[in-house]
Formats: structure tokens, sequence, C-alpha cells
């Protein structure tokens, strides 16, 4: 008798596999995350801009053509770690910051109110690029990054 798609026996074994799979890809992703924290975007940068001290990683000649990268949550910068060097490669000025309230960006005075609205988030890479001389700049992003 063959095993019907609603067999919980087939359904545990299922879940125990996506389980694992799930298991192995965190603990990759994790290595991966602690790797680039000191290769894939170091040394870090720093940049007042606005209302922030935002962390950011650099990559290509300073007079490129700017590509702005934004993570989303709960991501960070590493999102970017395989692509930044082809993209630098290729030409491009790329420039890949911590959102608000995200890694080595910290709020300038503890007064600041806090707010993690999209608009919010835009008005910060907006002085981000002004603070580094970037008049024009292709912005990239995923989840809330894409939506800012």
């Amino acid at each position: 008798m063959q095993d019907a798609p609603n067999d919980p026996a087939r359904r545990q074994l299922l879940s125990t596999i996506a389980a694992t799979v799930i298991a192995g890809h965190l603990g990759t992703a994790g290595s991966a995350h602690a790797q680039g924290a000191t290769g894939a975007f170091a040394p870090l940068k720093k940049v007042d801009a606005g209302l922030l001290r935002v962390g950011y990683a650099e990559a290509g000649r300073p007079d490129a053509p700017a590509v702005l990268l934004l993570h989303g949550w709960p991501y960070d910068i590493h999102t970017y770690a395989e692509v930044t060097p082809l993209l630098a490669a290729a030409g491009y000025r790329v420039i890949v910051p911590y959102l608000r309230g995200y890694g080595t960006t910290r709020f300038l005075s503890d007064e600041t109110v806090r707010n993690g609205q999209q608009s919010a988030l835009a008005v910060d890479m907006i002085a981000v690029l002004d603070a580094l001389g970037i008049r024009q700049a292709v912005i990239g992003g995923c989840d809330w990054g894409a939506r800012t």
C-alpha cells in the first residue's frame, strides 16, 4: 500500500528532513556572517549623516558611479558580501550601510526619537549620500531596504 500524502508518519519524516536542511543552512549562514564580519567587509567605515553615525562597507573606486545597497530585516550588510566585489570589479563604487538599529550604526544623540518607518530610513540614506558627497546613485535593496 502506498503512503497517502496526509499520512502522519510521512509528514513527520518530511518535517525532520526540512528541519535538518534548515539547521544546516543556519549553521552555514552563521559561519559566513562571522567570517564576513572580519573578512568580506573589513575594515568598516563610519560617517556622521543626519541623526546617525552610520557604519558602512565600501568597495570600488571613489570616483566611480555609486551603488547604494540596502539590507532588510532581520538581515544586515552581509546580505551583499558576494555581490559587492563583483560590482566593484565592474567599475562601481559600492556603499553598503548598516540601517539604523543595526551593526555599528548609532544615533548621535540619546534624545533622538527612534523611528523605523521607511521614510525615516530613506532620509537616513539621503544623509549618507550627502555626507559622502555622492550626488547620484543606483539603489538596490531587499526586504525593508527595497521598500526604502
